[in-house]
């Protein structure tokens, strides 16, 4: 029975809250993070990416999160609301290093932050005081932490309308209550919190430490049969993710599970898969508290020779040794360990140890104290409902006052009557004038958004266009290019060799024929990614397309009217594609023989004007046909924002005006 208790008493405090959590995929939690920052040109939102990705190797690499801090504050710029941010993600740093300065910064962004009376606000609010309150637990000062879940945390985050926080803080009071030893309160808790993450779909990680708590909550409280199925519920959302951080969590609880069942094996196995994993990913206080459960199933084994060793190992970890709780386990459980082993003078000794220790602690004052925090938010609750009771009762009261009243002015005139039917008939069409506006509103606003995705569509597609037209050129210029230019060497070696005269014009004939090939190449390469465009800008890339297009049929008039040539690049090349595509239809399907070409700019527009004197089109037959050539130059034009207008009648030629939006 002494070993029974010793185990029960041991567990009681083991957990403790961190303010951290994060998806169980966190590779697709921080790739998600870093395709934001390359996507997007919004500072604001570049700056709450960073700061995420702060938050998620606060944990893990101290350097890379201060990285991304300084970048989230930059992007901040002048930003009040993300300025009060940054000091809470600072926080989340300072938690390893500097319990103080970080539970100093957490209350200032919660000071900054209460100045906006938005659900982010008191969202953000009542997560940085969770984080100040874990904080003073970790000072064993479990005593500040209820009373800042009760009465602060937990209204923040009702008042945020943020119900998975709202879960959490319940989960993280159903922990004060199991560590205080009030199981059946650490219950309700707990049932609580997860019946929050269900009915708010809250992210799956926080059903999974919800499961794991009530596990342990079941074992402790003398109902192991009923941890079971909570491990059973946490396991299958875990199982996809072999290299979660929160298998950490179940490997302990499952531990804990087998260690109550007399299952030493089992138990020691399942601890011994988180030591690994914990020791893979660098977590020492994980891995600590798992080889903690070991000892409690060595000496429930009644193998004290390793409960001795592990116990001597364990009070020389810094990281086990902070909290105050762990002490009192450790110099109790090697008082009990040495007793059995019949080393009376040590066993004297750590009974002294922790004697001493646990009259500092007062855990009979600290179960008090948490059950009157409770009382006391449970009274705040009652009264809320008190008051809302109490102004329904006054409502209903006006409401019934002004019955009678609106009964007896209606009795009394007819004539009011007559007026308020009018008033109302003029009301009721009023309404049905604005919702039918608002109808068209709505269409409209539904017809603006369908634009924009086909237009982000088009623009996706122009770009992987640019791409493999640059990858394709590349490859025949340097690829194709370079083998031809080797076969004409070698063969013009073999021409020298050669003496027969016959043989000798026969090998001249294939290099003229290789030369030809080799200039249709370089004429193919340079038409998908002209090498002048990138090199000598946007005006001698127009001169050269224009120079090269023309024939003894066809005449091009190239006329620069003034326009800058340092327009982005990606700008450049949507106005060289569009002028392609412009002078190509002119000469294959128009059969122009005479064209000009006009390019200028005023500020931020573009102007582009093209003239032909080909056989032109019927406007109206055109407009139901989609061909690729101008569906390409539209796509393009309304990618810059512009517009086109084209002038056109068969047998009198063409006429295109095009203004872009090039800022």
């Amino acid at each position: 029975m002494r070993r029974l208790s010793f185990l029960v008493f041991l567990l009681t405090a083991t957990s403790w809250c961190s303010g951290q959590t994060f998806p169980l995929n966190e590779k697709a939690h921080t790739d998600s993070l870093e395709n934001v920052l390359q996507r997007t040109t919004s500072d604001s939102i570049r700056a709450r990416a960073n700061y995420s990705l702060s938050e998620y190797w606060a944990a893990k690499d101290s350097v890379k999160s201060s990285q991304y801090l300084e970048k989230g504050k930059q992007y901040s710029g002048k930003n009040p609301f993300l300025q009060a941010l940054y000091y809470y993600y600072e926080a989340n740093i300072q938690k390893k290093t500097n319990l103080d300065k970080s539970q100093a910064n957490f209350l200032k962004a919660d000071t900054l932050l209460s100045g906006f009376k938005t659900a982010e606000a008191y969202s953000f609010r009542a997560k940085a005081w969770y984080d100040y309150g874990a904080l003073a637990q970790r000072k064993d000062d479990y005593k500040a932490f209820a009373d800042i879940l009760l009465n602060k945390a937990i209204p923040l985050a009702q008042q945020a309308g943020d119900q998975t926080v709202v879960g959490k803080n319940y989960l993280a009071v159903g922990i004060v209550f199991k560590n205080a030893g009030q199981f059946d309160k650490a219950e309700t808790y707990c049932l609580k919190a997860i019946e929050t993450f269900r009915n708010a779909h809250s992210p799956t990680h926080e059903l999974v430490t919800a499961y794991h708590t009530i596990a342990e909550n079941y074992s402790l409280s003398a109902q192991n049969a009923k941890a079971k199925p909570a491990l059973d519920s946490a396991w299958k959302l875990l199982a996809p993710f072999p290299e979660s951080e929160y298998l950490l969590d179940h490997y302990a609880a499952e531990g804990m599970y087998y260690t109550l069942e007399g299952k030493f094996k089992d138990a020691l196995a399942s601890l011994d898969k988180g030591i690994q994993l914990a020791r893979k990913k660098g977590l020492r206080y994980e891995e600590q508290r798992l080889q903690m459960q070991q000892f409690y199933a060595y000496f429930n084994d009644n193998n004290f020779v390793k409960a001795k060793e592990m116990a001597a190992l364990l009070m020389q970890q810094e990281e086990m040794m902070k909290l105050a709780a762990n002490r009192l386990q450790l110099f109790y459980g090697m008082a009990l360990t040495c007793e059995n082993l019949h080393e009376m003078a040590p066993a004297y000794t750590w009974m002294k140890r922790y004697s001493e220790l646990s009259d500092s602690l007062s855990k009979a004052q600290l179960t008090n104290d948490v059950h009157a925090l409770e009382i006391k938010y449970r009274n705040a609750e009652k009264q809320k409902e008190i008051d809302a009771l109490k102004a329904k009762s006054i409502q209903d009261a006006l409401h019934t006052k002004n019955s009678r009243l609106v009964n007896s002015l209606l009795g009394a005139a007819s004539v009011i009557l007559l007026v308020i039917l009018l008033f109302a008939i003029f009301v009721y069409r009023s309404k049905q004038k604005l919702a039918a506006q608002k109808e068209l509103t709505y269409r409209q606003h539904l017809h603006e958004i369908e634009q924009q995705q086909q237009l982000q569509f088009s623009q996706a597609v122009l770009q992987g266009e640019e791409q493999e037209r640059r990858r394709l050129a590349r490859d025949l210029h340097d690829g194709l290019g370079g083998m031809l230019a080797g076969a004409k060497i070698n063969l013009s070696a073999q021409i020298e060799d050669t003496y027969s005269q016959g043989q000798r014009a026969e090998l001249e004939k294939i290099t003229l024929q290789l030369d030809h090939s080799v200039t249709e190449l370089r004429r193919i390469a340079h038409n998908m990614m002209p090498v002048n465009l990138l090199k000598f800008g946007l005006k001698t890339a127009l001169k050269d397309l224009c120079e090269s297009l023309m024939s003894e049929a066809t005449h091009i008039d190239f006329q620069d009217l003034g326009f800058e040539d340092t327009l982005r690049e990606e700008v450049q090349i949507h106005i060289y594609r569009i002028v392609q595509e412009l002078l190509s239809n002119a000469i294959r399907h128009a059969q122009a023989t005479n064209i000009i070409l006009q390019c200028s700019q005023n500020d931020h527009i573009f102007f582009i004007t093209q003239e032909d004197n080909g056989k032109g089109f019927d406007m109206q037959a055109a407009g139901t046909e989609k061909g690729i050539g101008l569906s390409n130059i539209r796509n393009r034009v309304g990618f810059l924002k512009g517009k086109i207008d084209i002038d056109s009648a068969v047998n009198e030629g063409t006429t295109i005006n095009i203004e872009l939006h090039v800022d």
